[in-house]
């Protein structure tokens, strides 16, 4: 009787010590300190992701302390470099990038590029509005572009950094309109918040940017949005009417993911997967795809890796029919 009570009690240790080795393969891994690197100056959209997944990586449990640096300048390459530069190994340490990034990089063809670090996951996409001042004596995306064929430079643009969306799509207006992109008055900024600030001056004529970026001017009334660049108007902003619906077939959509350091083993890039996944699965996370009329549109790893491959073709080959290559 006794061997026997022996054997079972052996037995249930065994099975106790075996599913806490299961549970600790399989539980989350909560990294004591995690870095996120913007490469954009506080206030637009990189900053916006930035921030939002670093808090939904808490809010999942992945991350118990998450630091920021934003280093604006050059659509987002600037603060890629010092990434790369800074991180090599580090697991825990992200870099928020997008077709902003993509298309500066096509432009300018830096020397650090995102073949440098480690495609983690594409989180979401969004579309562009267009907005003029409160007080702009424009009403519509017709009557800039009206002005804008009879004197290109009088109208200027403000957005993101040259080769990013809102530059391409300033871009294809114009070659729409049948005016020679060259001649096109874009002037770049290094964030959402410059580019915001010079819109409300007055500064520039019509500002573009992410929507989540100008959606708080737009209901308080201190800008007025006059076209979107999306196939059909926004959930969220149904009197915005569409590029498409003013005459101008111009269609185009932004995207924002993250990168991981470069030097990382294939299994620290697996946890550093499974933490973004699981993060974007939090109600808080959620929360903001709703607020900001993000599109979730989750893809990770090697399928992301050639996503921005496919992407990089795809952006050079509208700067080439746009004029700007």
């Amino acid at each position: 009787m006794n061997a026997l009570l022996t054997r079972a009690v052996r037995h249930a240790r065994h099975a106790l010590i075996a599913t806490a080795s299961l549970l600790a393969l399989t539980a989350p891994v909560q990294a004591e300190n995690f870095k996120i690197m913007i490469g954009a100056n506080p206030g637009g959209g990189f900053d916006q992701t930035g921030r939002g997944i670093g808090k939904a990586l808490q809010d999942a449990g992945a991350a118990k302390n998450v630091s920021y640096e934003n280093r604006g300048g050059a659509g987002g390459t600037i603060g890629l470099a010092q990434f790369v530069n800074a991180s090599k190994g580090d697991p825990n340490a992200l870099v928020v990038m997008g077709a902003v990034m993509v298309g500066a990089i096509v432009q300018n063809k830096p020397p650090v590029t995102l073949e440098n670090a480690t495609p983690v996951a594409r989180l979401f996409t969004e579309y562009n509005v267009f907005v003029v001042p409160a007080n702009s004596p424009f009403k519509t995306m017709r009557e800039v572009v009206e002005q804008m064929k009879k004197d290109p430079a009088s109208v200027k643009w403000g957005g993101g950094s040259k080769g990013s969306v809102d530059h391409i799509s300033v871009a294809m207006i114009a070659r729409a309109a049948g005016v020679d992109v060259a001649r096109a008055n874009y002037i770049p900024f290094r964030g959402g918040g410059e580019a915001s600030a010079a819109i409300l001056g007055g500064h520039v004529t019509v500002g573009t940017a992410g929507y989540a970026e100008f959606a708080e001017f737009i209901r308080t009334g201190k800008v007025r949005a006059i076209a979107v660049t999306s196939p059909q108007r926004l959930a969220s902003a149904k009197d915005i009417p569409t590029l498409r619906e003013q005459g101008l077939d111009v269609e185009i959509g932004n995207w924002r993911g993250v990168y991981g350091a470069p030097g990382i083993t294939p299994d620290q890039r697996k946890a550093l997967v499974a933490a973004v996944t699981k993060a974007t699965s939090t109600p808080g996370w959620k929360e903001a795809l709703q607020k900001n009329d993000w599109t979730p549109s989750l893809l990770t790893g090697d399928d992301f890796g050639r996503f921005v491959s496919d992407e990089h073709a795809r952006l050079r080959a509208l700067m080439v029919k746009s004029g700007m290559l």
